[in-house]
């Protein structure tokens, strides 16, 4: 329908033309063969065009198109043509005389010959600017609702995932989270004994406002009265809070924020606490904005009294703990003991892993490390019982093996079904003696001089009442020498178990962490927590006793070494052979290395084959009357060995007959439950 067609009064006497004008819509008819475009009235008007203007072209319109508009509408118009396509529609800019943009739709259809060929194109245009603001506005709405649902998503999300206190903090001042609150600064405080306790800060210059870590809460400042009066304040310039807070003026003019939300923090109708949002910038808060200031305000309060509450628990739990382990180590002569403990508990979720230093009669040390079934108060509870138990069943003098089977009867006659597991030892630091017995538990790891480590074969018997309720309160004992220089490790198994591996994977570890660990017992202790405890991030507890005895190395004339030689350990020997070579070396008598290793190999093959356990190769220098090299062997056997005549056929028994040959004296020494086989070589020289 061409333009003029519309000039046609409808009924009611308003044409089509007009009713079009009142609308802000015009008309137009496009001649594709004479390329003239016709605009009526209505038309001219959508595109602010008076008749002189316009030449009745297409290209005429492009005094008030810009070039990509017009560009974009030629293509949608070529679209349509070449495609077959009977209609077409576009948005554009009409930029306006008055400087202004104008969004304009455009609608029109194609009138084809009957071959298909295009002839005419009919339409309208209108003004589209009160539309398209409309749907902008609805974008930009539906975008602060999706960002407002983002923010409390996120932050609820990373919330839930703190437990502590400081969890709570770290959560909220850590990385991206400003970004995941909306803001540019953050401030958080918890009521505490009648005063405002800053607790977190975040954002450039706010580090100032520590200088308040602590205030009355009298509402002298602005979180304050937040605070008291339990309302949110809202504030889009901030100097205006200069004359109503005199204490917080002089801090206006070093923050660099304009803008901010105080939110008291409420939980179980109860203000717990104050959060502050900065703003750099902020022209208005929204009703939208506000309420969601006030949903992350109530997110953080629930999670800030869910922290606090689980505070309590901890500290709950770390008192009774405390209380069932001992308060003090006592002094040791001889050696050094480290002890540590570590908590893996959810509130009172205490474990019921314990350790224990014993003094005994005649100078020993007794020490044991041992584990409660079960992860609650009750086995906290019957630690501390079993503890006090096995402490004084070990007080009274006697054997590992019996201490231990009363202890099992002592927990068996207990109203409870929990067992408990444990290693216990009797050291006697003077001559290195160690009796070890274990009930199910992961036995001990020695670390030897020389840096090797070993886990000895300890006979194990049932755990700590299981034993008793079937009968079987056998606990046998292994006998260890613990040399001068060397280190006993004991731990429950929370320091060995890694989520998701076995536990050789962790014994491993604990074996490799020890050997490359430092020499004092202390300090070695911390190694392995920070290596072990920490690296597995355990759900479990640990409990951890270091013992090392002191190093022997006699003195500079009268220098002396110490090994222990496991039984059927062949790397032990070769160990063994290589520590008296060096020390011979740098003692100044390497010519006595051959005799020296050779004698030492027989009377360890000796003790090795012939006794029920380890060695203790011992050597060193006596420089009074005549400086001399003494070497002796000691086992756990009373038997002494005797020398003999073999035959020209055999293949044993000229051990001893080597010994005689080569050193200038030997002998036999008894030596506490065992023996003490020597030789003597002389060095005639005096050392360097």
């Amino acid at each position: 329908m061409a333009a003029a067609e519309h000039d046609a009064p409808e009924p009611g006497g308003i044409s089509a033309s007009d009713r079009l004008a009142l609308n802000g819509m015009g008309s137009f008819e496009w001649d594709l063969g004479a390329g003239t475009l016709e605009l009526d009235p209505a038309g001219m008007g959508v595109f602010d065009l008076e008749p002189e203007e316009f030449d009745n072209t297409p290209e005429g319109l492009g005094v008030r198109i810009p070039a990509d508009d017009s560009a974009r509408l030629a293509d949608a118009v070529l679209a349509a043509l070449d495609g077959g396509g009977e209609t077409y529609g576009s948005y554009f800019t009409v930029q306006r005389r008055d400087g202004h943009d104008q969004w304009t739709h455009t609608q029109g259809r194609v009138l084809r010959d009957p071959d298909g060929r295009p002839r005419r194109i009919v339409g309208i245009v209108r003004d589209a600017t009160a539309e398209l603001a409309h749907a902008t506005l609805l974008r930009r709405l539906e975008s602060a609702r999706a960002k407002q649902a983002t923010i409390v998503q996120r932050t609820t999300e990373a919330l839930s995932r703190a437990v502590t206190v400081d969890d709570v903090t770290a959560t909220l001042t850590g990385a991206g989270a400003l970004e995941r609150l909306g803001a540019d600064g953050l401030a958080l405080g918890l009521v505490e004994n009648g005063a405002m306790k800053i607790i977190a800060l975040s954002g450039e210059s706010l580090e100032i406002l520590s200088e308040r870590k602590f205030t009355r809460l009298d509402g002298s400042l602005p979180l304050s009265q937040t605070v008291l009066t339990r309302k949110a304040r809202f504030e889009t310039d901030l100097d205006d809070l200069a004359d109503e807070f005199p204490l917080f003026a002089p801090y206006l003019g070093r923050i660099q924020f304009k803008a901010a939300a105080y939110l008291p923090l409420i939980a179980q109708a109860k203000a717990i606490g104050g959060l502050v949002l900065f703003y750099r910038r902020r022209g208005d808060f929204s009703p939208e904005e506000r309420n969601l200031s006030l949903g992350l305000a109530g997110i953080v309060a629930q999670s800030l009294q869910r922290a606090l509450l689980f505070d309590q628990e901890r500290e709950f739990a770390t008192g009774l703990q405390a209380a069932m382990l001992p308060r003090r180590i006592p002094e040791i002569s001889g050696g050094e003991i480290a002890v540590r403990y570590h908590s893996a508990w959810s509130g009172r979720e205490v474990g019921g892993d314990w350790y224990d230093v014993i003094a005994l009669p005649r100078d020993r040390v007794g020490i044991v490390v041992g584990d409660v079934q079960g992860h609650d108060t009750h086995a906290a509870a019957i630690m501390g019982q079993l503890r006090i138990a096995l402490r004084a069943y070990a007080g009274e003098g006697h054997p590992p093996s019996t201490v231990l089977a009363r202890a099992s009867r002592f927990l068996a006659e207990l109203d409870t079904e929990r067992f408990a597991t444990c290693t216990y030892a009797q050291v006697d630091l003077e001559t290195g003696g160690v009796r070890a017995v274990r009930a199910g538990h992961l036995g001990p790891l020695i670390r030897h001089t020389d840096g090797r480590t070993g886990w000895p074969n300890l006979r194990g018997g049932l755990p700590l009442g299981l034993a008793s309720v079937f009968e079987q309160e056998d606990f046998p004992e292994t006998r260890l020498d613990l040399v001068p220089g060397e280190t006993l490790v004991l731990c429950t198994d929370g320091l060995v178990e890694e989520p998701g591996a076995t536990i050789t994977t962790g014994m491993d570890a604990l074996a490799h962490a020890v050997r490359t660990g430092p020499q004092e017992s202390g300090a070695l202790a911390d190694h392995l927590l920070d290596r072990l405890w920490e690296r597995w991030g355990s759900g479990d507890d640990v409990a951890l006793l270091v013992l090392r005895r002191a190093p022997d190395p006699g003195t500079h004339r009268a220098p002396r070494i110490h090994q222990y030689v496991h039984q059927a350990d062949p790397e032990g020997l070769s160990e063994a052979r290589y520590a008296l070579r060096q020390a011979l070396r740098d003692w100044g008598v390497p010519a006595l290395a051959d005799d020296v290793e050779l004698a030492a190999g027989e009377l360890l093959v000796n003790a090795l084959l012939h006794t029920d356990g380890g060695a203790v190769l011992t050597m060193e220098v006596l420089p009074e009357p005549v400086r001399r090299i003494r070497l002796w062997v000691k086992d756990r056997s009373s038997v002494w060995p005797r020398r003999r005549t073999p035959g020209e056929a055999a293949t044993t028994g000229r051990g001893l007959l080597l010994v005689d040959a080569l050193a200038t004296h030997w002998g036999v020494e008894s030596r506490g439950d065992g023996k003490a086989v020597w030789c003597e070589f002389d060095a005639p020289g005096d050392p360097g």
